[in-house]
Parts: structure tokens; C-alpha cells; sequence
């Protein structure tokens, strides 16, 4: 997929804007407070409309009524423009005027959306065009010239449909003892007899078993990654640690270990971090007798990352949220 700027005009899709579509739009917007408001919420209606109606034209299911966008309190208490797409996640649909070169992001937007599509409207309110894609964002300001064409958008569907895009792991609730499903403590998985490992843990700098040498503050769980049987075999277990810091940081301790049969991870296993943008942060790779490898880092409140499990062109992401 290629990632470089491309001409607008190239690629934009124009729709027709329904009557239903500007019906809907100014029913809503009446619902506001003020004049600024109910403007903000007709144009983000009209743009998450004009993207159900391409993704319609192109067989993709949707669901409006479960889209933020389309309940009152989150349209009055935020700048959102949402659309559900069911077994892939929310697309976010962002509305610019005729020439204009740079779209608004939301800050309230950058979490749990799966693309952006910017949608561009003239005065009349007679047409619509779809003038590209980008799959994240981390700033307030997109300049147009950044986005991707809407095949790129289309494979990126593609992509998230073979591979679901899993929830976020909240790990301001961890310290509160409150874990999403899959994540365990280290002690019960090794427990398990299949996936207890053949090695000692002897070493002052991999992962501390006995939870009462632990101070109270450090928060660990651990999951299981299945990275497919015909090339691991066994699954690897993905261990996060995290620690508050003093000045409202959190430290975060990743290792990847081998488990059961298995003493060493096989050469070429990547863990990565991914910022909130996808690119990369920090890597580690096994090397030949690895049994572990490890990252470490500190990260602000409600800052997000992602952490890669890979091994040659097979992958499982985890997200995260500070």
C-alpha cells in the first residue's frame, strides 16, 4: 500500500447528499444550544451519512444507531463523527468546507477508531466528496495532503476484517485490580503443567515469581499469545508489569517468555512498541537461546501505545491505554 501524498482530485469520490441525509442532519443540529454547536453537529451528521452510504454502495454493513454520532448526549457533550462498522470497530468521519486545506481532529477522537475519512462539502449541501483516508492520528490538525486514497482505505477494511482489532487494555483500571479478560496473574498460567517452563528463573533480572518480594505498587499480568501451531508450536507469554511514578508517570516493564517444552524463544521473535500514531517505538528480537526478551519505558496519563508480537509475517497486537 502506498502511503505517499497524492493529488485530491485524483481519487475523490463525489455522492449525492440525500434529502433524508440533510433532513436528519438539521433535526439534530436543532437539539443544540447555540448557533456554533448545532453547525459543528449537522455538518458531522451530513459526513458519517455520506460515509454509510459509500460503504453501503460498497456491500461494507454499518450501524448508525450504535455510532456515537448518533446519540444525543455524546453529539452534545462532543465533537464526534462516528460510525459503527460491526466486527471492525468505529470509523471516524471528518467534515471540511470547500478550500480548505487542513481538517480538525478531535483530541476525543484518537481513541478507538480504526481510520479517518474526510469528507468535503460546499455551500449548496448538494454534493459530497470522500477525498481520502488516513488509518491515525495523533494531532488536532490533519493537512489534506496527508491522506491516503480511498484504496488504501478499502485494503486497510480488508486488513482489520482478517484481523480484528482487539479492545484496549485500560491500564489505569490494573491498579485499581480491575483487569480485562485474558489477562492473568503470571502464577496461575504457570501453573498450568503445559505451559510451566523447563528453566529456572535464577537470574536477578527476569520476572519475579514470588509476588511477596513485590512492592505493593507494581502491577503485573500476564496473556498468551498464539503466534499459530505450525510455526511456534506453543504459545508465548506476554508478561506487563506497571509501576506509578512520582511525577504522575507510569513505568512499564514488557517480557515476552518462552513456555512449557519450549526453554528458548526461536530466533526472530519481535516485541514492539507502536506509539498512538504506529510508529515504532522500541524493539527487541530473540536471539538463539533467548528464553525472554524484555522492553522497558514510562508513558503519561491517557497516553497510548501498542505493543507487536511478530515472527516472520505472522503478528498479534495488544493496545493499550494509560
Amino acid at each position: 500500500m502506498n502511503n505517499s501524498p497524492y493529488q485530491l482530485d485524483d481519487s475523490a469520490l463525489t455522492l449525492p447528499i440525500s434529502q433524508s441525509a440533510r433532513i436528519t442532519a438539521q433535526q439534530f443540529a436543532n437539539q443544540q444550544p447555540n448557533s456554533e454547536k448545532a453547525e459543528q453537529v449537522r455538518l458531522n451528521t451530513l459526513a458519517v451519512w455520506v460515509v454509510n452510504d459509500y460503504l453501503e454502495m460498497m456491500d461494507i454493513p454499518t450501524d448508525l444507531q450504535a455510532s456515537d454520532s448518533w446519540n444525543p448526549i455524546m453529539r452534545l457533550c462532543g465533537n464526534v463523527a462516528d460510525l459503527e462498522m460491526p466486527s471492525i470497530g468505529r470509523l471516524e468521519c471528518r467534515p471540511v468546507h470547500l478550500h480548505q486545506q487542513i481538517c480538525s481532529i478531535p483530541p476525543e477522537t484518537w481513541e478507538e477508531r480504526v481510520g479517518y475519512l474526510v469528507v468535503q462539502f460546499d455551500e449548496s449541501f448538494q454534493e459530497a466528496r470522500l477525498l481520502g483516508f488516513i488509518p491515525s492520528v495523533a494531532t488536532e490538525t490533519l493537512p489534506l495532503a496527508q491522506l491516503q486514497p480511498l484504496e488504501a482505505f478499502i485494503d486497510h477494511l480488508d486488513q482489520l476484517g482478517q484481523s480484528p482489532v482487539s479492545p484496549i487494555v485500560d491500564l489505569s483500571q490494573w491498579f485499581a485490580g480491575i483487569f480485562e479478560t485474558g489477562w492473568q496473574t503470571i502464577e496461575s498460567l504457570w501453573n498450568v503443567p503445559e505451559l510451566r517452563p523447563t528453566y529456572a528463573f535464577r537470574s536477578a533480572d527476569t520476572v519475579e515469581l514470588n509476588a511477596l518480594n513485590q512492592p505493593e505498587s507494581i502491577t503485573k499480568r500476564a496473556k498468551l499469545i498464539d503466534l499459530g501451531i505450525q510455526i511456534l508450536n506453543q504459545p508465548v507469554m506476554l508478561i506487563v508489569e506497571i509501576s506509578p511514578e512520582k511525577d504522575e508517570q507510569t513505568s512499564i516493564h514488557l517480557q515476552l517468555h518462552a513456555t512449557g517444552n519450549h526453554i528458548y524463544l526461536p530466533p526472530g521473535v519481535h516485541l514492539t512498541v507502536l506509539d498512538s500514531s504506529g510508529t515504532v517505538f522500541l524493539n527487541a528480537q530473540s536471539r538463539r537461546l533467548d528464553n525472554y526478551i524484555q522492553l522497558q519505558f514510562r508513558g503519561e496519563p491517557r497516553e497510548q501505545f501498542s505493543v507487536k508480537v511478530a515472527i516472520n509475517d505472522t503478528s498479534i497486537t495488544e493496545h493499550f491505554r494509560i
